[in-house]
């Protein structure tokens, strides 16, 4: 139990911590996780004053919160004091008799009757106390206090880093302005040993030196010229041109040789660029208008990125990225800089203001363990890849350049959103205790990747993957799934330049159908708009595109769009067992115009003689509340259900849970989703009607009790989770479940639902 739960524990630590602004609400969310770890009635966190000899409390769970900051007291005094005065743990049953025993009338405490007290260290100096209080009396056994020292142990090094990043905050808040007198010195910035956050862009943890990438465009020192030669400025542009083509086919051939050509794709995009007229015409345009060849590429590249930069459309702006990438390779053929590639000696976090495509396709992925970008986002294509490689990303670091020298240790904790510039020696080491827990951790679930996923009661359970790309293929082989539950058919098109043709859209289904012989296949229809745009289709300009024209809404708009995608999945039925799967249905209309696009598509290929499944199983999406109420019609027209809670979620509670202002009201776990979850349950069982939940409510062990004892035996997941949830599920008796999942779904509040889930979920 002690290591599982401590590094359970980390863990969740370090992703409150993303969701925390300061160091008290960084406190308090570490006592409410502890307290529900160690299901105790208080937790407790008493951090040593300045003056090193006052304790003062700074967070509980189940005191007063009154008592905050105002509750006090002398190492000498209390047990909290003799916790820290003994230098160890200090375990009492019936506190109150005991000689240091010390009342405080504004805590509430009188009610508790044992105190468990751990002292937190800063390397060997006396921090603090974390302090658990239970209504019963009760003695701690040994594995619990080794339990929660464990997690002292983590929380004194988060407590120490969230001190240091209030401090730094401090001291940043008041430095002057840049280019006043004053500004801090490269030894001041080394002593504060900055802990800088960013966005999120594919978890992970990694650790190493800094590897600092200067991918400047090499505009800067290029001027206008007087008197150049426009025919030999030409013929300089020309090569150039020349060059990059083939220099492009090269990278896209490279990548695509360690991804696949999905994802090398990109690298056509590239290429369509470098053909197109108008770009081209741009150039030499700017030529004869009398400019040299590098000012006027210069000039016509910065203005295509300016006008990208101003798209409101995230992944449009992030196009900007390809025009600088393009404009960067044309100009070193032109001044004769070409670079011959990135290599890197050692392994490490590669750090960069902007990662570019050909950056990415030119490195050593098993010598790249991180990346770090103080621009860019989600959308960007190095990000992409880095998804595909695995590779633990964080994109929007400001000012990572500036704390940063070559080959500094650094931390990249992508789960947290945290990166570390020479970390504390303690938080080095912790981060260290973690990866080896991990890799422990992953030597168990390895031999749990081949076993069924059933239940300690012997009841098979069905996990298959959600995957958006062909290189998911051997992801989800690796983890055991069992064939795909949701097949996202729009994210291999986001790097393209235009829609794929029907024999395209076949090859590219039939190589996903082939890599699961003998399991279910399910293919979902293109689902763009909202938060995911192709570069050539954008939607029309909408106040809120979540709730607009995306979707299903999309494709039934555009039939030939549709049809051929429609026509593509039939064919590729052919090598496999494949389920097509229509989103966002919110109406029985639309889901009978999606079954008549079917004939239409099975028609048209009957018409070519092209051999195809016409009677392919169709299914819904479950994600629009509308959907709830008319399910029983829509099992008339449909052989499946997927229940996507992610969407779901978000429509039920009106909770984008991608805005910081509300993603606190997302919860999986809310009655009302629960209640929902429970209806299309029973209506799907009493028609008759296959169910797969297809989310990350499943992923949570929380949210996979709740399903499990609502009744649901099929989800789809990312394929990581697949031997995590199996490890669960070993020791989860479904019976027992669904009798207490029965009660705990008709109470009223999330936080007792929670509360009554915890207690059900299975002990390590």
């Amino acid at each position: 139990m002690q290591g599982k739960l401590g590094l359970r524990t980390l863990e969740d630590i370090s992703a409150l911590i993303l969701q925390s602004h300061n160091l008290d609400e960084t406190l308090n969310n570490i006592v409410d996780l502890v307290a529900r770890r160690m299901q105790t009635e208080v937790c407790s966190l008493y951090l040593l004053d300045p003056d090193g000899e006052t304790l003062r409390l700074r967070a509980t769970h189940g005191l007063s919160p009154d008592a905050v900051g105002r509750v006090t007291m002398k190492t000498s005094e209390g047990l909290a004091g003799l916790t820290v005065e003994k230098r160890q743990t200090v375990a009492i049953r019936e506190p109150e008799k005991h000689p240091r025993y010390r009342y405080f009338a504004e805590t509430g405490e009188e009610r508790y009757h044992s105190f468990l007290g751990i002292p937190l260290f800063d390397r060997q100096n006396p921090l603090g106390v974390i302090v658990i209080q239970t209504v019963e009396p009760r003695t701690f056994t040994e594995t619990e206090i080794s339990a929660l020292s464990t997690i002292a142990f983590q929380v004194a090094s988060i407590v120490i880093n969230a001190r240091l990043l209030d401090s730094i905050n401090r001291r940043q808040s008041a430095l002057p302005d840049p280019g006043q007198t004053g500004e801090p010195t490269a030894a001041d910035e080394c002593e504060q040993r900055p802990i800088l956050r960013g966005q999120v862009a594919y978890p992970g943890v990694a650790m190493g030196p800094a590897h600092i990438l200067d991918n400047q465009q090499g505009f800067a020192d290029i001027f206008d010229e007087d008197g150049v030669d426009a025919d030999e400025e030409r013929s300089r542009l020309a090569d150039a041109l020349e060059k990059t083509r083939i220099q492009t086919l090269f990278l896209e051939k490279r990548m695509a040789e360690r991804l696949g050509e999905e994802d090398a794709s990109i690298f056509h995009t590239h290429l369509m660029i470098l053909e197109d007229h108008g770009f081209v015409d741009k150039l030499f345009d700017e030529i004869d208008a009398g400019h040299s060849a590098p000012y006027a590429l210069k000039k016509v590249v910065s203005t295509y990125i300016d006008a990208f930069k101003k798209m409101d459309d995230p992944y449009l702006r992030e196009r900007a990225a390809d025009m600088a990438d393009i404009g960067r390779r044309i100009l070193a053929h032109l001044t004769g800089r070409e670079e011959s590639g990135l290599h890197l000696k050692t392994p490490g976090i590669l750090v960069a203001h902007e990662i570019l495509p050909s950056d990415m396709a030119s490195l050593d992925p098993e010598q790249v363990l991180g990346l770090v970008t103080e621009s860019g986002g989600e959308y960007s294509h190095a990000v992409i890849m880095a998804k595909s490689l695995g590779i633990p990303a964080m994109v929007d670091v400001r000012g990572v350049l500036r704390h940063l020298e070559p080959e500094a240790p650094v931390i990249l904790d992508a789960n947290a959103g945290t990166f570390y510039i020479r970390p504390q020696p303690a938080v080095e080491e912790e981060y260290r205790r973690l990866d080896r827990e991990r890799r422990r951790e992953l030597g168990r679930l390895d031999e749990l990747r081949k076993l069924p996923a059933r239940t300690a009661d012997g009841v098979d359970i069905v996990l298959r993957a959600n995957i958006g790309l062909v290189s998911d293929i051997e992801i989800a082989r690796h983890n055991g799934a069992r064939g795909v539950g949701l097949y996202r058919t729009e994210f291999p098109y986001m790097a393209r330049g235009g829609f794929p043709d029907r024999d395209d859209q076949y090859r590219l289904y039939r190589k996903v159908v082939e890599g699961f012989p003998g399991e279910v296949v399910t293919i979902r229809t293109l689902d763009i708009g909202g938060d995911k745009a192709l570069p050539y289709f954008a939607p029309p300009e909408e106040d809120n595109p979540f709730m607009g024209w995306r979707s299903v809404r999309v494709s039934l708009d555009n039939p030939d769009i549709f049809i051929t995608q429609i026509e593509a999945i039939l064919m590729a039925a052919r090598h496999g067992d494949v389920r097509l799967l229509f989103p966002m249905i919110s109406s029985v209309e639309e889901a009978l115009a999606c079954r008549q696009a079917v004939r239409q598509a099975a028609a048209n290929l009957a018409g070519e003689e092209i051999e195809h499944v016409a009677d392919i199983p169709l299914g819904v999406m479950i994600e629009v509340p509308a959907a709830i109420p008319i399910a029983r019609h829509l099992a008339e027209l449909v052989d499946f259900f997927a229940l996507g809670t992610n969407d779901l979620v978000q429509y039920l509670l009106a909770a984008d849970r991608g805005n910081p202002l509300v993603r606190k009201y997302y919860d999986p776990l809310h009655p009302a989703v629960l209640a929902t979850i429970r209806q299309i349950h029973l209506i799907a069982r009493d028609t008759g009607r296959a169910l797969c939940l297809c989310g990350e409510m499943a992923t949570d062990p929380l949210g996979l009790l709740a399903l499990l004892g609502l009744g649901l035996r099929e989800f789809s997941t990312p394929a990581p989770y697949i031997p995590r949830i199996k490890a669960l599920l070993q020791r989860i008796n479904l019976e027992q479940t669904a009798r207490a999942v029965d009660e705990i779904v008709d109470l009223g509040e999330s936080h007792e639902i929670r509360s009554r889930l915890q207690r059900l979920l299975p002990k390590d």
